[in-house]
Order: structure tokens, then C-alpha cells, then sequence
């Protein structure tokens, strides 16, 4: 809604020698600006995770005791080696210049952990880091796609996955994520008119909020989809190292084909506890990542040198890490999804990722309002799931970001609320 501001002008310079009536007519002149802004802003509310901030603090004010499970960052710590290496390099004064570009022992070791971890061979111009995942999905479309261009997002998803094709004037097209598919993108049954336009498919495995991995299958099949119907790929992979049973995940780029056709994100933040620290690679085909550069170099000046050591520390340091945060996730997976069923909501076990995906009890059809409710009653906070787009609606993610105790006793204090 275009929005009117009044301003009053008047000389400081002459205010001094002027009447207290004088100064009345001088500032009596108004002039009224009609503030129109960007139509793309319809799409765009106050995130989420923002608005719960504020009931948490509103609850905390009151005396409350307040647990909150809805924003997924870790409560870990990162290794001491990686501290160590980020207070080493803050005590050196040139590291507080402007770094312009990623420096070779990061690109070295970002691409000696992709050969050792997922078997693929990343060149230098292959790769470059970002301001954490998030700021890279907000911005990848910026290079990629005209406004009015089709872009195939899943839902629900994570919001930024909307808002970065939303934020380059996108026409976004909802691939829906079924329960009863196992929260695959169905690939086929995206109309064919829609496939051929579209130029350019979100994905993401292990997914957030749904938690679901997908089988080696899956990519191969998308590689294939994409070549035939021209369609560039950004795989967001932040989650690789957070599968819970079994074998960690894989690289989308590890399929033959895959490089030829997208990039995917692979972030530090959850892998070692570096959430803070806001850094984040986008790796993949050369093209893509040449005009991911370019339009970058306009909105930044590189990650600076601190984050850039305490990130090589992190890749090429003892890896031990990985095992242990896995270990830790899955005994709050079990504790919090165990507790609630035995608290009598069904709340399957998280394959993977750091978030538990529930559906509401039968009775419940408004997640938001069974999140303030809940929050009211108990002090737990989660995440509805309406706010990862429509086809969230009848669930909510919670955060395994307490431990294992905690998150019992949340479990109780839901069951004993009478909301389920």
C-alpha cells in the first residue's frame, strides 16, 4: 500500500534571526511524497523465524521458562583447532583488508575435500565461497534467469529457495513434496510445457524441513530430466553429513552428467558447527559459477581472510566431527521423537538432517495457531509448517538444538499439555 510522508522545510542556518512565528510560516510548507515500492515486495513478509524471536523474547520477559526448538542453529561447538585457527589469523592486521577472492589454500582445500569425500574432481574455476548457503540460494538466480523466466520450486521448503527466484522477478512453479512419495520431487509429473519453459530446478537432499534423503536413483534421473529439457540444477547439499542411519549422503555432482547441467551448496555451518561464521561453497559447472562471480563481485568483497583460515582448518583438520555431531543428532532424534510417541503423537524418526517433520494431531488443521498455542502452554517453540509454503500446512519442524534431556522433557510437557 503506497505509503505518505510529510516533511517540513526550514533553513537552519536562518532560524536564529526569525520569529517564533516566522519559523511557524517557514515550516509550514509541506510537501507530501507518495511512496510506491517494488511490486515484488507482495511476496515477501517478515521471515519467520523473526516473529518467533519476538514471542520467545515476549515470553522470557514474562518469567517464562522457554525452549526453543525452531531455528536450526547448532548449540555446538566448533572443533579447538578451528577456533584456534580464526584467532591466529584475526591477529594478523592484514587480514582486516578487503580479500577480493578466495586464497589458494582454501581452494585447495575445498577441492581435496570433495575428491576425499565424494570422489569429485573440482578445478579452481569450479568453485567459489559464499556468505553461507542461504545468501548463495538468494542470489543464484540472479544470473541464471530473465524476469518472467519459469523456475521449478519444491514445497514446502525452505523459504529462500522462493525468495531468490521470487527476488529476480521469477514466475516460480511449485513442485510438490508427497508423504507418499517419499518427499521425492516427482520429476514426471511436471507438466511438459512447464519442463520445457523452465529454466532452471531447485532441489535439496537431505531436505529441510521434510528431513527426507534421496536415492542415488533420484539424481540420475534428474540429470537426465534436465538434459533433455535444458533445464540448469542447484542442489543445496548443507545436509550431507547429517544422515542419521546408515551411510552419510552423497554429491548431486558425483552422477555422471550432473556437472554439465547445475551446481550444488555445500556448507560448513551444520558439517562443523560454523553457523556463525557464514560461509558456504558453490561448486559446480564453470559457466554457472563464472556468472555466479560476476554478478557477486558487484554485492561484496569476498569472504574476509579470518573466515577463510578457520574454513581450511575445518576441511583439512581432523574430521572427527562429523561422526560425533551424527552420534549427538541422532540420540536427540531418538530421545524427542521416541518421548512424543510415547506421549501419544505419532512422530516418525528423522532420517536425516538436524529437524524433526511432524504431523499435526488429527484434530489440528492451523499449524501457526498450534504453534502459539503450544508455545503458550508449555514454552516450546517450533516452527509451523505452513511457513515453508502451503503443502506444509498439517505439520511442524522442530530443532535438535537441546540435548537429549531437554528434549524429554519438552516431549513430556507436550504430551502433558492436552494438545495432543
Amino acid at each position: 500500500m503506497p505509503r505518505h510522508r510529510e516533511f517540513f522545510i526550514c533553513s537552519p542556518a536562518i532560524l536564529p534571526s526569525l520569529h517564533r512565528a516566522a519559523i511557524a510560516k517557514c515550516c509550514a510548507t509541506r510537501y507530501n511524497i507518495l511512496m510506491k515500492f517494488a511490486d515484488k515486495m507482495k511476496h515477501f513478509d517478515i521471515n519467520i523465524f523473526a516473529q518467533l524471536e519476538q514471542k520467545q523474547a515476549e515470553l522470557a520477559a514474562a518469567g517464562r521458562d522457554v525452549i526453543n526448538l525452531y531455528v536450526g542453529t547448532p548449540d555446538l561447538p566448533p572443533d579447538p583447532h578451528v577456533i584456534a585457527a580464526l584467532q591466529q589469523a584475526s591477529g594478523d592486521t592484514e587480514n582486516f583488508k578487503y580479500s577480493l577472492k578466495d586464497i589458494d589454500p582454501l581452494i585447495d582445500a575445498v577441492t581435496g575435500w570433495y575428491a576425499r569425500r565424494y570422489g569429485v574432481a573440482i578445478s579452481p574455476d569450479q568453485l567459489t565461497s559464499v556468505y553461507g548457503s542461504q545468501e548463495g540460494l538468494s542470489h543464484i538466480a540472479l544470473p541464471l534467469i530473465d524476469p518472467g523466466d519459469t523456475v521449478i520450486v519444491p514445497t514446502p521448503c525452505y523459504p529462500v529457495f522462493r525468495f531468490g527466484p521470487l527476488l529476480a522477478c521469477a514466475n516460480v512453479y511449485d513442485a510438490p513434496l508427497l508423504e507418499e512419495n517419499n518427499y521425492l520431487i516427482d520429476l514426471d509429473a511436471i507438466p511438459p510445457d512447464v519442463a520445457k519453459r523452465a529454466k532452471l530446478i531447485i532441489v535439496s537432499y537431505p531436505n529441510n524441513p521434510v528431513t527426507a534423503t534421496a536415492p542415488r536413483s533420484f539424481y540420475e534421473h534428474l540429470v537426465r530430466w534436465a538434459q533433455r529439457n535444458n533445464v540448469i540444477v542447484v542442489h543445496d547439499n548443507a545436509y550431507s553429513e547429517l544422515v542419521m542411519d546408515g551411510q552419510p549422503g552423497g554429491s548431486f555432482l558425483s552422477v555422471p552428467g550432473a556437472m554439465d547441467v547445475g551446481i550444488e551448496f555445500n556448507s560448513l555451518s551444520k558439517s562443523y558447527n560454523l553457523t556463525g561464521l557464514r560461509i558456504s561453497f558453490a561448486v559446480g559447472n564453470a559457466d554457472i559459477i563464472n556468472a555466479f562471480r560476476r554478478i557477486r563481485s558487484q554485492i561484496d568483497y569476498g569472504i574476509s581472510y579470518p573466515v577463510q583460515h578457520a574454513a581450511i582448518a575445518a576441511l583439512t583438520g581432523p574430521q572427527d566431527i562429523l561422526n560425533r555431531n551424527r552420534a549427538i543428532y541422532r540420540e536427540r532424534r531418538d530421545a524427542l521423537c521416541g518421548s512424543l510417541r510415547d506421549a501419544g503423537w505419532g512422530v516418525p524418526d528423522s532420517p536425516a538432517t538436524m529437524f524433526v517433520w511432524a504431523k499435526l494431531p488429527q484434530h489440528r488443521p492451523d499449524s501457526a495457531a498450534f504453534v502459539m498455542e503450544l508455545m503458550q502452554k508449555t514454552g516450546v517453540i517450533c516452527t509451523p509448517g505452513s511457513s515453508f509454503g502451503n503443502t506444509g500446512e498439517g505439520y511442524v519442524r522442530f530443532a535438535l538444538v537441546r540435548d537429549a534431556a531437554t528434549l524429554r522433557h519438552a516431549a513430556r510437557l507436550i504430551g502433558d499439555s492436552g494438545l495432543i
